[in-house]
């Protein structure tokens, strides 16, 4: 929910672009909308959907090899499905930057969420992502460039959690 006078959506795209990424990899997600349709919108971004989020790093790590830097968007749902492939990120020492919103906390309806909602962060670090949570508005654009400065400048794998009450409440519609 975002406080009047913030608009932390939009104030994402801005933090991505000034840290140089020219990629964003994606995998549908409405807490991610607005900067994916920022990034197609962009002629001087590359936008890339992706059918899974482990596709995504590939993507990603791919581009740090051709000189070009990328982020990963996902929800959390799809951390558990990249487990593997961040060993591929940690073993080369490729810098990562992933932005995670979050499902299975904060006024969750769907308990399939749950699970994966809750063990998000942990398997995240596990794998040597550190993660910077946000929660409110005012978090997101210093939680997003500190991440980014720790990845683009010291080669590190990070992670942007973006909470379920900073996001909103999600329900069904029928």
């Amino acid at each position: 929910m975002t406080e009047p006078g913030t608009d932390w959506r939009h104030d994402i795209y801005g933090v991505l672009k000034r840290a140089g990424i020219s990629l964003i990899a994606y995998v549908p997600d409405a807490g991610h909308a607005e900067t994916i349709q920022a990034a197609n919108d962009d002629p001087d971004m590359i936008a890339v959907p992706c059918t899974t989020e482990e596709e995504g790093i590939g993507i990603t790590s791919g581009a740090h090899l051709g000189g070009t830097r990328a982020a990963l968007l996902m929800q959390s749902s799809g951390v558990g499905n990249c487990i593997n492939t961040l060993a591929m990120v940690s073993m080369c020492r490729f810098p990562f930057l992933t932005l995670v919103t979050m499902r299975g906390e904060w006024a969750e309806f769907n308990p399939w969420q749950n699970p994966m909602g809750q063990a998000t962060e942990a398997a995240l670090s596990l794998m040597g992502v550190q993660c910077f949570r946000a929660d409110r508005p005012a978090d997101v654009v210093p939680q997003t460039e500190a991440a980014a400065d720790m990845v683009f400048n010291g080669d590190q794998a990070c992670a942007v959690i973006l909470g379920q009450r900073l996001i909103g409440r999600k329900s069904w519609t029928k």
